[in-house]
């Protein structure tokens, strides 16, 4: 079947794919069993997923179609059909994005006393507060600027918020252009004297708008709105030809505020000649305007979430547990000399793992550290603990991919400060993404050279480990240990991993490793065997491998799949699919953690990754899969799966069109598959504590012996 032409009608376009996903954060956002705040957060999660989008995925049709091409994708769309599925659907999105906030949200806030006040709202005692605060501390920020003969249209910064204006000369009532920037050093949400017992605001646009007329003395404001352009962030980079890769990512950095407008969003009230100025000076079409019924950029709703005070409108607090393996030992070598530890993130601490790293800063047995670095925390104790080893003499090797999107200017950082403190820094392959996440130790002890490997699902990030949900495992195995000597070996000179004992990599043998994975279920299912494949991942995208998984049901295999976002493969179609499921679990968490397992007629495979089923992933970076030996583990990873496919809460289940339904019939039990993962760990980890109190010896009293 993979030799065949691609058959269109059985796949789904992947940006109307990744549409439906950020339909399901909106879904949360308008979710009145999530806390307040917590809908908040969804919806600002909302904004910046579409921020990304436009910058990325939509630049990129736009692309095709500046440079005239007709090819249809795997989902039989030219890219003009695809640029208008996307904006007729992104129109509904927007939609109902604005909607969530001004019909429940916002009122919702009001009645909690959290105020955002409208320039007509305010009373006297406020107008007075606004006007001083707007002379002493906004006015000398603004920079107002009017198109002319001898002004051109000024460069306007992508992502940022501005104010449009036709201003008229008094005595020639010609209509000019004007534009002001609302500076983003100020806060966005201005606090204003009230007298009521919560809090009360007014939008920093809103203030410079009834200020305008002292920013142009001698014009008369005929109309004014706010605006905010999305421009391409395609780095356009030559890797090939950079002779300096860092100093290459720098400056084509600088170049991305250039990049093509794609997106121009603008209040709905606009004036129409306003608007028709915009348009013809950003060089945009009507469809790439969005028209905001409400304030624009919803992201300044962080400054709400972040009130002190407001504890009952968030999540319950969450604590992340060490694992039982180490909650007696000091010596982190010893414990996983012992045996093999899963973290599971966020619910097990990420801490052992920058433990580790400490630890062997300061050890004088260990002679090298070793480590990939995709999306590093922004005041990383990584960082730290790796300079502190380089200059405790250490043989400390860093890969810091300094293509990580948009996380390049910080990656960057890092690598200089790496740098500077002695440890050997290689900043990725020409052509290659590093995506894999490993951590290498090599210490001396008594039986000799002993190596320490970590492996994980997800970034090397202390922040988002209290928040995304990934895998780790610790271990010294010595076949993972060889393995990732030759990997690291790879990636800092020109040889290349003749034999992996465990591990297998893209781009070199991952694509094929899977395929094979997935042939032998096929195989098992025709020979009349049980076959059964369960995989989690974050996107499945990639044809050939999506063709695999048809040959697979068609042949009988069962198959169940946990994909939080994209998801190309249609699922239930009679004579195609009808063996497969396809579900996404949003919820208070990131699902980040990749997981796969094959039945293999009883002898049950398990595997983790840092690979999706993309093709990017399998052909354009270097990622790791590497198998679940240990029975213990392999048996918590199985429980992760169930528990995940059991999800009833959270979970919606996919249509074989393309969109999301939650999950029909009524719930026996309500399953949380999160919040049970958590309550699981608590429980465990109390009943440690209790095993491991001291039993008191006491004395039987006679009268126990009344009866």
């Amino acid at each position: 079947m993979g030799d065949d032409p691609i058959h269109t009608e059985n796949f789904i376009n992947r940006e109307l794919s990744w549409l439906e996903f950020n339909q399901r954060v909106l879904e949360e956002a308008r979710d009145p069993s999530n806390p307040l705040f917590e809908r908040l957060k969804f919806l600002t999660i909302v904004s910046s997923n579409l921020d990304e989008f436009f910058m990325v995925r939509v630049a990129s049709v736009r692309d095709q179609i500046n440079a005239g091409l007709q090819k249809i994708d795997s989902s039989g769309l030219t890219p003009q059909d695809e640029i208008r599925l996307i904006t007729k659907r992104a129109h509904v999105l927007v939609k109902g994005q604005y909607t969530s906030y001004n019909t429940s949200l916002f009122k919702t806030l009001k009645k909690e006393e959290i105020i955002i006040l409208k320039p007509d709202e305010l009373n006297h005692d406020q107008l007075n507060y606004i006007l001083d605060y707007f002379k002493k501390s906004i006015e000398p920020v603004l920079t107002p600027m009017v198109v002319d003969k001898s002004r051109p249209f000024p460069l306007i910064l992508n992502k940022s918020l501005n104010i449009a204006a036709l201003v008229a000369d008094k005595q020639q009532e010609t209509l000019f252009f004007a534009t002001v920037q609302v500076p983003s050093v100020l806060e966005r949400l201005v606090k204003v004297p009230s007298a009521n017992s919560g809090q009360t605001f007014i939008l920093l646009e809103d203030v410079i708008k009834m200020h305008l007329a002292d920013l142009f003395r001698g014009y008369l404001i005929r109309d004014f709105s706010c605006y905010r352009i999305t421009r391409s962030a395609d780095l356009g980079l030559d890797e090939e030809g950079a002779e300096d890769l860092l100093e290459a990512i720098e400056q084509s950095l600088k170049q991305r505020k250039w990049g093509s407008v794609i997106r121009l969003e603008i209040e709905k009230t606009v004036n129409k000649r306003l608007l028709t100025e915009l348009m013809d000076e950003l060089e945009i079409s009507m469809e790439e305007v969005y028209e905001i019924n409400g304030p624009l950029d919803l992201t300044f709703l962080a400054n709400i979430i972040a009130l002190p005070g407001y504890e009952n409108f968030h999540y319950p607090s969450f604590q992340p547990l060490p694992p039982i393996q180490l909650q007696n030992h000091e010596d982190l070598f010893d414990a996983i000399s012992r045996e093999d530890i899963l973290l599971h993130h966020p619910f097990y601490s990420f801490t052992p793992v920058l433990d580790l790293v400490r630890q062997a800063a300061t050890d004088p047995q260990v002679l090298a550290i070793k480590q990939t670095l995709y999306r590093v925390s922004g005041h990383s104790p990584l960082i730290e603990a790796l300079s502190q080893a380089a200059e405790n003499g250490k043989q400390v090797t860093v890969l810091v991919e300094l293509k990580a999107r948009f996380d390049e200017q910080n990656n960057i950082h890092w690598a200089k400060q790496l740098e500077k403190a002695g440890c050997h820094v290689i900043y990725g392959l020409v052509g290659l993404k590093t995506h894999g996440k490993i951590l290498l130790i090599v210490r001396r002890e008594e039986e000799g050279i002993k190596r320490y490997v970590h492996l994980s699902t997800g970034n090397y990030n202390d922040v988002t480990a209290n928040f995304y949900t990934d895998i780790g495992l610790m271990t010294a195995n010595p076949y993972f240990g060889a393995d990732a000597s030759n990997l690291f070996n790879m990636l800092s000179g020109l040889s290349e991993p003749t034999h992996m004992y465990r591990l297998t990599l893209a781009p070199k043998d991952l694509r094929s490793k899977f395929s094979e994975l997935i042939e032998r279920e096929t195989q098992h299912a025709r020979d009349g065997k049980t076959a059964r494949i369960t995989a989690k991942m974050n996107s499945l995208i990639d044809n050939h491998i999506i063709e695999k998984l048809y040959e697979a049901s068609q042949a009988g295999v069962k198959i169940d799949l946990i994909v939080r976002g994209m998801c190309c493969l249609r699922p239930n179609v009679p004579d195609l699919s009808e063996n497969i499921t396809v579900r996404s679990i949003v919820g208070r968490f990131l699902e980040h953690s990749r997981i796969f397992y094959f039945y293999n007629d009883g002898q049950e495979a398990v595997y983790l990754s840092s690979a999706d089923w993309m093709e990017r992933n399998l052909n354009r970076r270097v990622e790791i899969l590497f198998p679940i030996d240990d029975k213990k583990v392999k048996k918590e990873l199985l429980k992760i799966l169930t528990l995940s496919l059991k999800d009833n809460v959270k979970a919606r289940i996919m249509n074989a069109d393309g969109t999301y339904s939650r999950q029909k019939g009524q719930r026996v039990r309500p399953i949380n598959s999160q919040q049970v993962f958590y309550e699981r760990a608590l429980n465990t980890f109390n009943r440690k504590k209790e095993s491991e109190q001291e039993f008191k010896f006491l004395p039987i009293l006679s009268n126990s012996y009344a009866n």
